[in-house]
């Protein structure tokens, strides 16, 4: 009789865990699209959306050898789930990428740089070299860089802008940035693209209030006949120091102080959703009003499913969704599922080709994308 109500009793609980875990699982693909700015609480549960994932699946496999029928529950509110979850992950693997570009291709590299190598300049001159080499490997014809540390305005900067045009032979670009983020005397804190093509219109957008970050940029080409405009943006970042990055990778909640650094890294969540909610419906409002297809590239800093990706992402495009494989996490540290940068493009556009380079030359792996434009 203790036997028989033991089981039930485990019965119910793992009954109660799997439903928890699938409404997760539902909340976590979804709840961000109801965010208007006051649910900041759904972008946190997006962060562990995998993981919600990984659970049902354990739980489809358990009952399947238990109590089939169960079964159904993760595998309901996976179907549910089914469009939100390619966003995450894609099944595919071992996608090669060919360097030559074929005829008709354009090529878009999206990097965040982290300042260059400005840091080590002395200490380790070799890796901007070395980040110069695998951007002229891959020959972007178009090249959005984010957390750029340069100048174009002072010719003995370490980091001059006229001098990388020409290392990476590119024809124009467009640098904007925040003079109330200026790195030092010489150099600015900002974003840029790089084009091998005449760019006929570059504009920066200042939003206010003005925040960490919160610029973003577009500019017009010209391809032959065609036009395009092409965004870059960097979302607010959620500035985790060191010691919340290492509490973050490996979290406990032993002690006052753990407590006490839960809460702040809970706060800095809470105050990069609410400014990238804002931020991208800023991006979002410029994109509608495009003349042009539009090509969106950056560091979005939030993950597939949030509601900047959803917004800013809505009616476009995915390069990876199309062509990436796996997770393809682009973000070097706290947990090894973050894709967070991202290229997005006009449904006119045909995706040929993605990768994720997958080298230690910053915080931040490089996407590059090739795509075809598609008049008819």
């Amino acid at each position: 009789m203790a036997n028989h109500f033991i089981k039930k009793a485990v019965k119910v609980v793992l009954i109660i865990c799997n439903i928890v875990f699938s409404v997760s699982l539902i909340l976590a693909c979804y709840g961000s699209r109801l965010n208007n700015g006051n649910y900041w609480i759904f972008g946190l549960i997006n962060l562990a959306v995998l993981y919600f994932l990984l659970f049902d699946l354990f739980f489809i496999i358990f009952w399947l050898f238990v109590k089939p029928w169960l079964s159904l529950i993760s595998l309901i509110s996976i179907l549910i789930c089914w469009s939100p979850i390619q966003n995450l992950f894609q099944f595919r693997f071992d996608v090669s990428f060919e360097h030559k570009k074929t005829r008709g291709v354009l090529r878009v590299m999206s990097w965040n740089v982290e300042h260059f190598d400005i840091l080590e300049h002395k200490t380790h001159p070799e890796k901007k070299q070395e980040m110069f080499d695998l951007i002229n490997e891959y020959d972007p014809d178009i090249a959005c860089f984010q957390e750029m540390v340069a100048s174009d305005s002072v010719s003995n900067a370490i980091n001059y802008i006229p001098d990388f045009k020409k290392k990476i032979k590119m024809l124009d670009y467009h640098f904007s940035f925040n003079k109330t983020l200026d790195f030092d005397r010489k150099h600015h804190f900002g974003i840029v693209i790089f084009s091998k093509y005449p760019i006929i219109n570059k504009v920066t957008f200042i939003p206010e209030p003005h925040c960490y970050n919160s610029i973003f940029q577009f500019i017009d080409i010209v391809r032959n006949n065609d036009t395009f405009r092409v965004f870059n943006l960097h979302l607010q970042s959620l500035k985790f120091s060191p010691e919340n990055r290492d509490y973050l990778n490996e979290p406990s909640i032993k002690n006052e102080e753990d407590i006490k650094e839960t809460k702040t890294i809970i706060s800095k969540f809470k105050t990069g959703f609410f400014k990238h909610h804002w931020q991208s419906d800023n991006v979002k409002r410029e994109i509608d009003n495009s003349p042009y297809p539009v090509i969106i590239c950056g560091d979005f800093n939030d993950v597939p499913n949030s509601y900047a990706y959803n917004t800013i992402g809505e009616g476009l495009n995915n390069a990876f969704t199309i062509k990436g494989s796996a997770i393809g996490n682009t973000y070097d540290g706290i947990s090894p599922t973050l894709r967070i940068d991202n290229i997005f493009l006009d449904e006119k556009f045909s995706v040929e080709q993605f990768i994720r380079i997958k080298k230690k030359l910053s915080d931040h792996f490089p996407i590059v994308s090739d795509f075809i434009f598609h008049k008819q």
